[in-house]
C-alpha cells in the first residue's frame, strides 16, 4: 500500500541530489490550472501507456498527486501493481502544497518557460517586435526568419519566408541558410521561449552574424495585424564540409562553456548494468527521419530543442542519469549545455554516436505495461460497426484526444474519456454495445478491460479510425457527442476557434509566461544559475 508524504518533505526531498518522480495524475487541464512547478503530467487514463517509458525503473521513489479528488490513491494502486516498490502520496494534495506556503504554478511545461524567461533577462538576449522586423523586412535588409519549433507546428502557421529549423538544428544548420555574416538572423516560435532560447544558442555559439529572436513570435505577428502565412514546409538542409566542421566546433566550444561531460561507449554499458539502482535516460536529439532510420535500440526520440522546452514531459525523474546521442554531435552538445543550465547535474553527451550501439529502426512503439495480462476482446469490422450504429445496438466510443476529435471522427461516435466512461454509461442507449477506437490499439484493449464487468458488449474497432476511413466511411468533424466534458487537454491560444477568444487567450499567455520569471522566485519555485560569459 501506498505511503503518505507531507508537502514539507517532499518540497525538501525535490531539493536534494536524489531521484524522485513527481506526477500529477490528473487530466490536462485541471493540471495545468494548478501544480508544483516540478510535477509531470501523466493522466491516470494513459498511465499505462506513459509511466514505463518515462520511469523506466521499478524502484524509483514515486509521488503521486492530484487536487485531492481520489484519483491519486487509484494511480498509485496501478503503480504498485505494475512492480513500483516505492510509492507515495502527496498527503492533501495540491491543496496541501499550498497550505504549507508553497508556490502552485498554472500552464504547462513551466520549468523550461520559466527558464526561457530566466535566460533573456540574465543574458539580455535581444529581441525585435513585429513591427520593428515589419519594418527590417520593408527596408530590404538581408535577414533569414528561422522558425524554431517542430515542423507539425510550424505548418499551422509562420511568419512569412521562415524556414523551419526546431531548436537543437540551429546551430547545426544556420551555416547553411545564413552563409553569410551580414545577414541578419531573426529566430521565432509561438509565443517566447523557443524564441529565446533558439537566438541565445547561436550567440553562445558565437555566429558571426546579428541575432535577435522574434518577441512573442507568431503571436505577437498576429497581435500586431500581420498575416501569417500556413501550410509550407520549408527546411533548412544538413550541413556539409566546411560548414558542418564550423558548427562542430562552435557547439563543442558551448558545451564546454557549460560543463558539459561525455560518456565512451563502455561506460554506457557498466550504467546500463546499473539501471535498476539508477535511472538512465538514453535521449536520441536527432531528427525523426534520422531517428527511424537508424537509433541506439534502447534510446527514445527527444528532439534537442523540444526536449528543452518540455523537460517535464521527457525526464520526469528528477537527477536521473541523461546521455544525449547525435552522430554528429553538435545537437547533443548544444541540448546538453541547455541542460546542464536548467540545473540537470548528471547529463552525458555520448562521444561515439551510434558507432558500436546495438541499433534498430522503424516506427518506435512506447511500451504499454499491463497490456500482456489483459483479457482478449472480442472486434469488429468497421462496416458491421456503421450498420450496428445506425440500428442503435452500439455506440461507437473515440478516445482520441478531444481536439482531435474535434477536427476529425467517425460520424456518430461520442467522444470520451477513459477514466470517465464507466461514470456515465446512464448516457447511453440501454443495451447498446459498447465499440471502442483509439489512435493506440493498446488504449482500446485498455479500455475494454476497464469495461470487462459493466454488463454490456464491448467490441474493438478492427483496425481503428484509421481502418473505418479507409472503408470510404462518413467522418464529421466538431464536438458533435461527448460522453463527459472534455478535461484531457489545457487549450493552448491556436485551439480556440473564436477570433476574439484566440487573441484574448494570446495576450493572457504572454503576460503568464513574462511573470513567470518573478513568481518562481517564491517559496516552492526555481531558481538557475548564471554562467558568466
Amino acid at each position: 500500500m501506498a505511503k503518505r508524504i507531507d508537502a514539507r518533505t517532499l518540497h525538501a526531498r525535490l531539493e536534494g541530489p536524489e531521484e524522485t518522480a513527481l506526477i500529477d495524475v490528473r487530466e490536462q487541464a485541471p493540471y495545468a490550472a494548478s501544480h508544483p512547478i516540478l510535477a509531470a503530467n501523466i493522466p491516470l487514463s494513459r498511465l499505462e501507456l506513459l509511466a514505463g517509458e518515462r520511469i523506466p525503473r521499478r524502484s524509483t521513489p514515486i509521488v503521486v498527486e492530484d487536487a485531492g479528488e481520489g484519483i491519486a490513491e487509484a494511480a498509485a494502486a496501478k503503480l504498485e501493481a505494475f512492480g513500483y516498490t516505492d510509492v507515495s502520496i502527496l498527503d492533501g494534495g495540491t491543496p496541501a502544497w499550498s497550505a504549507a506556503g508553497l508556490e502552485l504554478f498554472s500552464g504547462m511545461h513551466v520549468p523550461s518557460k520559466a527558464f526561457g524567461e530566466f535566460v533573456e533577462h540574465a543574458y539580455g538576449t535581444p529581441s525585435v517586435s513585429a513591427e520593428e522586423l515589419k519594418g527590417i523586412m520593408d527596408s530590404g535588409r538581408k535577414l533569414v526568419v528561422l522558425d524554431s519549433r517542430p515542423m507539425d507546428e510550424y505548418r499551422v502557421m509562420n511568419i512569412p519566408t521562415g524556414v523551419d529549423v526546431p531548436g537543437a538544428e540551429l546551430v547545426y544548420r544556420v551555416g547553411e541558410v545564413a552563409p553569410e555574416p551580414d545577414t541578419l538572423v531573426v529566430v521565432n516560435c509561438a509565443g517566447r521561449t523557443r524564441s529565446i532560447i533558439g537566438a541565445q544558442s547561436l550567440i553562445n555559439a558565437g555566429i558571426p552574424n546579428e541575432v535577435v529572436a522574434l518577441r512573442n513570435g507568431t503571436m505577437g505577428w498576429h497581435l500586431a495585424g500581420y498575416q501569417l502565412e500556413h501550410g509550407n514546409a520549408r527546411t533548412a538542409p544538413e550541413p556539409a564540409g566546411e560548414a558542418l566542421a564550423a558548427a562542430r566546433a562552435r557547439s563543442a566550444a558551448a558545451a564546454a562553456r557549460f560543463g558539459v561531460r561525455t560518456v565512451d561507449a563502455a561506460t554506457l554499458d557498466s550504467w546500463r548494468a546499473e539501471a535498476d539502482r539508477r535511472t538512465l535516460a538514453i535521449l536520441d536529439v536527432r531528427t525523426i527521419e534520422e531517428f527511424e532510420a537508424g537509433r541506439i535500440a534502447d534510446s527514445r526520440h527527444a528532439p534537442g530543442g523540444q526536449l528543452v522546452q518540455a523537460t517535464d514531459l521527457y525526464l520526469p525523474v528528477r537527477n536521473a542519469r541523461v546521455v544525449l546521442v547525435d552522430d554528429k554531435r553538435v545537437r547533443a552538445d548544444m541540448t546538453g549545455s541547455w541542460l546542464a543550465q536548467l540545473g540537470w547535474k548528471d547529463v552525458y553527451v555520448l562521444e561515439s554516436g551510434l558507432e558500436g550501439q546495438e541499433i534498430a529502426s522503424g516506427r518506435y512503439v512506447s511500451p504499454a505495461l499491463g497490456l500482456e495480462s489483459l483479457p482478449a476482446c472480442a472486434s469488429i469490422a468497421p462496416a458491421e460497426a456503421k450498420r450496428r450504429m445506425d440500428a442503435g445496438s452500439a455506440v461507437l466510443l473515440d478516445l482520441a484526444r478531444s481536439l482531435d476529435y474535434r477536427d476529425r471522427h467517425p460520424e456518430g461516435a461520442w467522444w470520451a474519456c477513459r477514466t470517465a466512461i464507466a461514470g456515465n454509461l446512464s448516457k447511453i442507449p440501454d443495451g447498446a454495445a459498447l465499440v471502442l477506437t483509439a489512435p493506440e490499439a493498446s488504449l482500446a484493449r485498455l479500455t475494454a478491460a476497464d469495461l470487462a464487468d459493466c454488463g454490456r458488449e464491448v467490441l474493438l474497432l478492427d483496425g481503428g479510425s484509421a481502418a473505418w476511413e479507409a472503408a470510404g466511411l462518413p467522418l464529421q468533424s466538431g464536438m458533435t457527442a461527448v460522453l463527459s466534458e472534455p478535461q484531457d487537454t489545457y487549450l493552448r491560444p491556436y485551439d480556440r476557434t473564436n477570433r476574439a477568444e484566440i487573441e484574448k487567450a494570446m495576450n493572457d499567455y504572454l503576460t503568464w509566461e513574462i511573470a513567470l520569471v518573478e513568481q518562481i522566485k517564491k517559496a516552492g519555485g526555481l531558481s538557475f544559475r548564471h554562467y558568466p560569459a
